[in-house]
């Protein structure tokens, strides 16, 4: 027996819509936040077999040696940031020494010694170009002490600590790698000290404790670098980093569950991240006793011929040395590294040789004086501008002198012809030297002519400069400063008799 459903069609469109209606109903629900989970997608096979491209985690590749300073960090820093530690001013922190190294990895320093230098050094790239001139002025303004010292009663494991004198921000100790170590470092300057104003502690510069470890060399000495660690830092004045940490904890305690995501949490501990080991040409203390000049009156008998060989006179045959007259020899664009290494040495600039060291002679030239401001400093900065820019200085007073018993040259020679068509020889040119006078006074003025005519300065007694009436006027530091500039006169020499020297008339 059959059954036949008879349906109108109104009938049938009504039923088509509404399952049309149901089923598209049921798409949001089905894609909702909580009908899929991301591990549950990453769960997929596809995307296992990606994974095992991987390397497993425990394959990941550790550092041979890990150091953790036993300090605890900020709460206040965001999270892909580096950590922040405050430290207080003059207390002992301990620094944990950790051999990381998987067996057989380094086999060469089993049952070695490896030597580990700890430095504190600004965190701020601009402080780090003038880091000299900053710890010169820290230096000055505490005269005997030093930026970090090891606390050696306290440290454990370490042996021949050494603190270099000329290096008040380093310190360097050997450690056994078979044996627990643990090195105290006493932080003595605060981030305060090198801010332009006052502001407190959050308002100071961040520095940065960095630790290099070398192994030993074939030559005996710690030279073959390892590995090297540093973490950022500030420094208060004692028990000022306890307050400190504890104004971060209370705020970030009033921040919402939302915002604190955002912070990384405070850890008890601080672990040193890798990084580039520090320049060799590390910040030394220069003795300021060494560098100032010294002025003091030498009498002119005491100068030698080969003191005065030195000077800055020039002439056809002496030519004077580029860096003489106090000008800077200008440094060429295409001057390579090496040359301008050479340059910067040159021209006094030492402490900034590290700063420049990948910077060729067009590099240099195209810096702008607020560049090299920034990097060098106001004094500086302001000083290697004018010696890249400016042009040399003009000498105060230049004179030409000749001596008066001139020698004959083939190239000077002048021929000349008779009424007969006969060749004769003309008296030889009088050659004239140029001296460039800086001191304005006589003494200068008699050892660069002594040089021109190779005359001993010792055997010099007198310098006469002859009168419109033929008198001899007796050279002085007041006649020499009132020369007129480029001046002539003819040197002619007159033997004492008496004490077998000579005697000089400018004519």
């Amino acid at each position: 027996m059959a059954w036949v459903l008879k349906m109108d069609d109104a009938t049938i469109e009504s039923g088509l819509v509404h399952d049309f209606d149901a089923s598209l109903s049921g798409i949001g629900q089905e894609l909702g936040a909580g009908a899929y989970s991301m591990s549950d997608v990453l769960a997929l096979p596809i995307f296992k077999q990606e994974d095992s491209s991987l390397p497993p985690e425990n394959e990941t590749k550790n550092p041979p040696f890990q150091y953790v300073l036993c300090a605890a960090t900020s709460p206040a820093v965001k999270l892909h940031e580096e950590t922040l530690t405050y430290l207080n001013q003059g207390q002992s922190y301990e620094v944990r020494m950790l051999d990381n190294r998987r067996s057989g990895e380094l086999a060469e320093l089993n049952n070695k010694m490896v030597k580990s230098t700890v430095r504190v050094v600004f965190h701020d790239r601009r402080l780090q170009y003038t880091e000299h001139q900053q710890l010169e002025g820290w230096r000055w303004n505490r005269p005997g002490d030093r930026l970090l010292d090891i606390d050696i009663p306290m440290s454990v494991g370490i042996v021949e600590q050494n603190t270099n004198p000329a290096q008040l921000n380093a310190a360097e100790f050997l450690w056994d790698l078979n044996k627990r170590a643990s090195v105290f470092v006493q932080v003595h300057c605060i981030s305060t000290e090198f801010t332009p104003r006052k502001h407190g502690g959050e308002k100071g510069v961040p520095f940065r404790i960095q630790i290099d470890t070398f192994a030993q060399g074939d030559g005996g000495e710690y030279t073959e670098h390892l590995h090297s660690a540093s973490c950022q830092i500030k420094v208060f004045k004692p028990k000022g980093a306890d307050r400190k940490q504890k104004t971060d904890r209370e705020k970030m305690e009033k921040r919402n569950a939302q915002e604190k995501e955002k912070y990384q949490p405070s850890y008890d501990t601080t672990v040193l991240s890798e990084c580039s080991p520090w320049p060799d040409a590390a910040y030394v203390s220069t003795n300021q006793a060494a560098t100032t000049p010294s002025f003091t009156s030498t009498p002119l008998s005491t100068y030698t011929t080969s003191s005065v060989l030195d000077s800055d006179s020039s002439s056809p045959n002496h030519q004077a040395d580029p860096g003489s007259n106090g000008n800077a020899e200008q440094l060429s664009p295409t001057a390579s590294i090496q040359d301008t290494q050479k340059w910067l040495l040159k021209n006094r600039f030492n402490s900034y040789a590290r700063v420049f060291s990948h910077f060729s002679g067009s590099d240099l030239l195209k810096l702008t004086r607020d560049d090299l401001v920034q990097i060098c400093g106001p004094a500086d900065g302001i000083r290697l501008f004018n010696a890249l820019k400016s042009r040399s200085v003009r000498p105060r007073l230049t004179v030409y002198v000749c001596q008066e018993s001139a020698q004959e040259s083939p190239l000077l020679e002048r021929h000349c012809s008779s009424e007969n068509g006969d060749h004769s020889i003309a008296p030889s040119l009088h050659v004239y030297h140029a001296l460039y006078l800086e001191d304005l006074t006589a003494a200068e003025l008699i050892r660069k002519m002594a040089c021109v005519c190779g005359i001993p300065l010792g055997k010099i007694n007198q310098v006469y400069r002859q009168g419109p009436t033929g008198i001899h006027i007796l050279l002085s530091d007041q006649m020499v400063y009132n020369l007129p500039d480029e001046s002539c006169f003819l040197i002619s020499t007159v033997k004492d008799e008496l004490s077998e020297g000579l005697h000089l008339i400018l004519k």
